[in-house]
């Protein structure tokens, strides 16, 4: 009977060394996928790294100037048709104090903490639903080129509290459409940072050169704590 012959000496470590080369390139593509690479990003995938880490991965582009529109995000939707749109959703979630949800999703009770600038509103007229990162910031830095369908998704985000948060309906009108190199909230900046920063990371957005250099400056100062976020896109 013919035996199949045994490998000699010499190729026996050559193939020990394949499997090792292959061992260690199955590792790094696991660790990359686990960390939320952006090498690797996908939507449903985790991301997750500490503060300084996570404003030095994200991709620095200069921003797309043109074309902006508001009416090119399509909010406040009923996205589950339980006849609350977004923003009420919103103002029930981030409530402080009991809310009662009344006809027509009318809101009475309730207390909301604006952490911009550190004040408490009883009146959820008092209070703006700031996209973290503004709509006409989102557009200049990738959201030009998404469909429709994915401007209202980011538009009605609830998948993330970071991405709308409310806050007191004058401070977001002074932060309008600015980013962290022209504007920061009076108090808790370094949350302030991270939250811009997950919600870059989620969507997948660039940031324009003075703003990188802008929130490498304020991470320096920072606790460097973990962000993690569930990509979007």
């Amino acid at each position: 009977m013919h035996r199949p012959r045994p490998c000699t000496p010499i190729q026996q470590p050559l193939l020990s060394l394949a499997g090792l080369a292959g061992l260690a390139v199955a590792l790094v593509v696991g660790i990359m996928l686990i960390a939320g690479s952006p090498a690797t990003a996908a939507a449903g995938q985790t991301y997750s790294a500490p503060l300084s880490r996570a404003v030095a991965d994200l991709p620095v582009a200069a921003e797309h100037a043109t074309g902006y529109d508001r009416d090119l995000f399509e909010h406040w939707t009923d996205a589950d048709g339980d006849g609350c749109d977004t923003r009420r959703e919103v103002l029930i979630s981030e409530a402080d104090d009991p809310v009662t949800v009344g006809a027509g999703c009318s809101l009475s009770g309730g207390r909301w903490y604006s952490y911009y600038d550190g004040v408490s509103w009883y009146d959820p007229s008092d209070v703006d639903i700031d996209h973290m990162v503004p709509l006409a910031e989102a557009w200049g830095s990738g959201a030009w080129s998404w469909s429709d369908a994915t401007r209202e998704a980011y538009a009605n985000d609830l998948g993330d509290y970071r991405t709308l948060v409310g806050v007191t309906d004058n401070v977001n009108q002074s932060k309008s459409d600015r980013d962290v190199a022209e504007w920061l909230p009076a108090q808790q900046q370094c949350r302030y940072l991270r939250e811009w920063t997950a919600v870059k990371h989620r969507w997948g957005l660039s940031v324009d050169a003075t703003e990188k250099a802008a929130m490498t400056d304020l991470a320096s100062t920072c606790s460097d704590l973990t962000i993690t976020v569930t990509l979007a896109r």
